[in-house]
């Protein structure tokens, strides 16, 4: 157990080495300051790291991850993330981003007390829920499974959009885009869900509209 915790700073030391030997002043230039473009909504799941999958590099993503990529108005954790990438990082894009396998996921299908895991669960169980037709209609279990992925991740992307910070600066500003993917495991390719963000805010905005403030209308102007 010592051993495989101390490899991490020698990892640590090597990849500071090679970036150095690549660029003297990258850690200089990594210390003044971030401007990433995306911001990226995953799941806590070792397997399916945001960076690697994406092939960025330091400074590009802003990087949220929690229990099957949950986006919860109640959460305090992933609201403060995206307010601040929106208002402060004016990030691009927002991406949520789940996995095919995702223990989050299959836990919230079975029926079963777990304890604290239960309120977070709920958001997913509650997916279901909306969408218990479809996936009722689907035999295969693996496939109602993966079907439940998606449908996830198109759910809290509908989250990310009826927030207030994320309607008023695209607005004014047409940024930032919502996207949904899904990371295979099975294949390493990265799926996009082809999320219509502008038809999905005007689908919701009846009920969701954050917007009305004369403030935000006066700057749009």
């Amino acid at each position: 157990m010592k051993n495989s915790y101390e490899v991490i700073f020698e990892n640590n030391r090597k990849w500071v080495e090679s970036k150095v030997a690549d660029n003297p002043h990258f850690f200089e230039e990594l210390a003044k300051t971030q401007h990433p473009e995306y911001l990226y909504i995953g799941c806590s799941d070792s397997r399916a790291t945001a960076e690697e999958l994406m092939g960025a590099k330091p400074g590009e993503v802003f990087v949220h991850r929690n229990i099957a990529n949950v986006v919860n108005t109640l959460d305090m954790s992933s609201t403060a993330v995206i307010q601040y990438a929106v208002e402060h990082l004016k990030v691009k894009h927002i991406i949520v981003c789940g996995h095919y396998n995702c223990g989050g996921v299959k836990a919230a299908m079975t029926p079963q007390d777990l304890g604290l895991l239960n309120p977070w669960l709920r958001t997913i169980r509650d997916v279901y829920r909306l969408h218990q037709a479809e996936l009722d209609s689907i035999d295969d279990d693996n496939k109602r499974y993966d079907r439940l992925v998606e449908l996830n991740v198109q759910e809290q992307c509908i989250n990310v959009i009826k927030m207030a910070c994320v309607q008023e600066r695209y607005i004014l500003e047409e940024y930032p885009i919502v996207h949904g993917w899904v990371f295979d495991l099975r294949t390493g390719k990265i799926i996009d869900l082809e999320i219509d963000f502008e038809e999905t805010l005007k689908d919701i905005q009846k009920i969701y509209n954050l917007t009305g403030s004369d403030w935000v209308m006066s700057r749009k102007k």
